[in-house]
């Protein structure tokens, strides 16, 4: 099946995905590759404010990547996942969702920046 998005992992994506076990890696990225090709809201929500969530549940922990669309350029749709937590309770922390906010910011900032300079 076609991707409907590609993903790109900001480092502290990556480094969160990176520190855990093999297994626990390993079944993350695996829900990522499906919710890459399927609308599913048990892979990947909206939370508010322009944020979502890749979600994974494995050996009873809830795994969230947080993650923002970016839909400027004509070539393919990507996803932008900022960081990730383990999640110790049922609401997710707001503080969780302003940092992702506030990287989504930052990054279409530094964008724009970027396509001026190369005009």
């Amino acid at each position: 099946m076609d991707k409907l998005v590609d993903i790109v992992f900001l480092n502290e994506a990556f480094e969160f995905l990176s520190n855990l076990e093999k297994k626990h890696y390993e079944k993350l990225i695996f829900n990522i590759r499906k919710a890459q090709t399927r609308h599913d809201p048990e892979l990947f929500k909206k939370l508010k404010d322009e944020i979502w969530e890749f979600r994974t549940l494995y050996q009873g922990l809830h795994y969230r990547l947080f993650a923002f669309w970016d839909k400027t350029d004509s070539g393919n749709t990507l996803v932008i996942s900022t960081h990730g937590i383990v999640k110790k309770t049922s609401k997710t922390p707001d503080s969780e969702i302003q940092k992702a906010k506030q990287v989504r910011s930052r990054y279409f900032e530094d964008k724009e920046i970027t396509n001026k300079t190369k005009k």
